[in-house]
């Protein structure tokens, strides 16, 4: 009897150990285009750098954090792929069109002004503040506050949601998702 009170026992804590699982590692898991991704998983193909003296109207000449100098055609099409303007100094992010071909100059599919995203941005219903370092500083008294921000793939990731950066400028910051567009103001 008490071999099978201690057999009954060990089955019954080897399924609690078995059963249990890492809820956190379940909410990082995404669906991007019908294809489930870790989000651990997913590597940055953004390039970072600052924007360079020989930036043009068409031309965007970044200084890469590894110090390279890079050139990239920009705004090819009748619409600007330019999020928050490009002057000399300012941290940019871009993407690269991977079928560009061009030896001299690769064309740009995005570029976010970093320096131009930093500062506070309200809506009518939420108020938050973009600072260096990936930090937030959010209204606590909303249902779900911002804490993190990066730019992964040319996208903004707001803690657990991800926007395209629809249009940025001085004073407008136009973030979209599935849900739609989101209008921000900056708060001076």
């Amino acid at each position: 009897m008490k071999n099978l009170y201690f057999c009954i026992l060990f089955i019954v804590f080897a399924s609690f150990f078995v059963g249990c699982k890492d809820t956190k590692k379940q909410a990082e898991i995404i669906e991007q285009d019908s294809i489930v991704y870790n989000v651990e998983e997913i590597s940055d193909q953004t390039l970072y750098g600052r924007c360079g003296d020989g930036s043009a109207m068409h031309t965007l000449e970044l200084i890469t954090d590894a110090g390279d100098t890079l050139y990239f055609v920009v705004n090819d099409d009748s619409v600007s792929n330019v999020k928050g303007g490009m002057a000399a100094g300012d941290r940019m992010a871009v993407m690269v069109d991977p079928d560009s071909s061009d030896e001299d100059a690769q064309r740009a599919l995005e570029v976010i002004n970093l320096t131009t995203l930093l500062g506070k941005w309200v809506s009518l219903d939420k108020s938050f503040e973009l600072q260096e370092g990936g930090v937030v500083i959010s209204n606590v008294k909303e249902p779900k506050p911002y804490v993190e921000w990066k730019i992964l793939n040319g996208q903004l990731v707001l803690s657990a949601d991800t926007f395209k950066v629809f249009e940025l400028g001085v004073d407008t910051l136009m973030l979209e998702n599935e849900k739609g567009i989101f209008a921000y103001k900056r708060l001076k």
